[in-house]
């Protein structure tokens, strides 16, 4: 079976060295009779997912070009919980098995899978509990009377794409949004409350519609020449009576 090695170490200028792994690591892996298709080591922290040498691990896993994972320890390999859990179901996806040295867990055994569905249980207690902080956390802060939610735009800030607007009805919400410095959206619900009368010129906003707005406007009638031409007539009349 083909094995990929991972090592990492935080730092190298405080004497640490993925030697120490690396050597752990190959001589488990030639105990089983595996064959080391590659070693990965990255000399970062693990909190960051832009690992080079984990990241092209990931991709030697997507492309199938070992059967096994070896690492020294978790915490070498992932310092998230989260992001542990994503990775081994990723591997157990691609029918990769995955062996943390010195944490003994051997997922190419029942009892390494039994443990995988243990953590991933912790995983999801952790999550509901940050669920239930993050709420109780928004009832507090209602509750101090708080107010929740993205930012609203400041009158200056409607009042530049109303004058963008007005200096040219024709145009686009793009241009108007980019002339206000304001996303396009933005611009959209600004130009659309304020056809219907709901801002004024300086940006306030009104519950109801300022001016009253006809969604068919009318058309004025012109009058037909056959009724242009009657209305002439009984003008020459009265005037010969007169």
């Amino acid at each position: 079976m083909n094995a990929a090695i991972y090592a990492r170490v935080s730092t190298t200028d405080k004497g640490q060295d993925p030697e120490m792994q690396l050597r752990d690591l190959l001589a488990f892996a030639q105990a089983r009779d595996w064959t080391i298709s590659g070693e990965y080591v990255d000399h970062m922290t693990g909190s960051k997912a832009d690992r080079p040498a984990f990241k092209e691990l990931v991709k030697a896993s997507r492309e199938r070009r070992h059967d096994i994972v070896l690492v020294w320890k978790l915490d070498r390999f992932s310092r998230s919980l989260r992001d542990l859990l994503n990775t081994l179901q990723e591997l157990q996806e691609l029918d990769i098995a995955f062996v943390s040295l010195k944490d003994n867990l051997d997922l190419t055994t029942s009892a390494g899978r039994l443990m995988t569905h243990i953590i991933g249980a912790f995983a999801e207690f952790e999550r509901d509990i940050i669920r239930e902080r993050v709420k109780a956390g928004l009832v507090n802060a209602k509750a101090k009377g708080k107010k929740l939610g993205r930012r609203g735009l400041a009158p200056i800030e409607i009042k530049r794409a109303i004058d963008a607007y007005e200096q040219d009805s024709k145009k686009s919400v793009r241009k108007v949004a980019k002339a206000a410095r304001i996303s396009p959206a933005s611009a959209g619900r600004i130009l659309k409350d304020y056809k219907a009368g709901l801002l004024d010129r300086d940006g306030h906003k009104y519950e109801k519609p300022l001016f009253s707005v006809s969604k068919t406007p009318l058309k004025s009638k012109k009058a037909t020449p056959v009724k242009s031409g009657l209305r002439n007539l009984k003008k020459s009349r009265s005037k010969k009576k007169c």
